[in-house]
C-alpha cells in the first residue's frame, strides 16, 4: 500500500474515533475507553508519519514551510488529546475539549491530504511511496509497544 493510503486510512479511522467522542451523553468510561483508543491510533500514526513521510520530504529540500507547521500541529494534537486523558469527568468543559481536539485533527488531514501530498507526489515514484507505506505500516506497532 502506498503512503497515501496507508495515511488516508489511519485518518478515516481517527475521524470516526472523533466523532464518536464529540456524541452527546459519554459517560466518563466511555469517553477514557474512546480516548485510549485515539491515543493508540493517533500518536503510532503520527510519530511513524514523521519519521517516514515528513523526513523524506524535508531530507529532499521540499515543503517549505508547510513540514514544520504539520510537526507543530501533531503536538498541538498530541497535547490536546493528553489534556482528555487527565479528565475525571466528561462534562461541558471536556466535551468542549473533545471538540477542539477532532478540529485540530480534521484541520490537518486537510492540510496534509492538500498540502503535502500533492508535494511528495511531485518527487517521489510509485516504488518509493510503495515502500514509506510498508516502512509507515510496520512502525506503528513498534511505537504502540513503547507504552506511548
Amino acid at each position: 500500500m502506498e503512503i497515501y493510503e496507508a495515511i488516508k486510512k489511519d485518518h478515516k479511522e481517527v475521524k470516526d474515533l472523533l466523532t464518536e467522542l464529540v456524541s452527546p451523553n459519554l459517560d466518563i468510561k466511555e469517553m477514557k475507553a474512546l480516548v485510549g483508543e485515539i491515543r493508540d491510533a493517533l500518536i503510532p500514526h503520527s510519530r511513524a508519519e514523521e519519521a517516514i513521510f515528513y523526513n523524506s520530504i524535508r531530507d529532499i529540500g521540499e515543503g517549505g514551510d508547510i513540514i514544520p507547521h504539520a510537526y507543530k500541529e501533531h503536538m498541538a494534537a498530541e497535547t490536546i488529546l493528553r489534556t482528555l486523558q487527565t479528565l475525571e469527568v466528561f462534562d461541558a468543559k471536556g466535551l468542549e475539549v473533545a471538540k477542539k481536539l477532532k478540529a485540530a485533527v480534521e484541520h490537518h488531514i486537510e492540510d496534509e491530504e492538500g498540502r503535502v501530498f500533492p508535494i511528495a507526489k511531485a518527487f517521489f515514484t510509485d516504488k518509493e511511496a510503495q515502500e514509506f507505506g510498508q516502512a509507515f505500516e510496520k512502525m506503528k506497532p513498534e511505537i504502540k509497544e513503547q507504552n506511548i
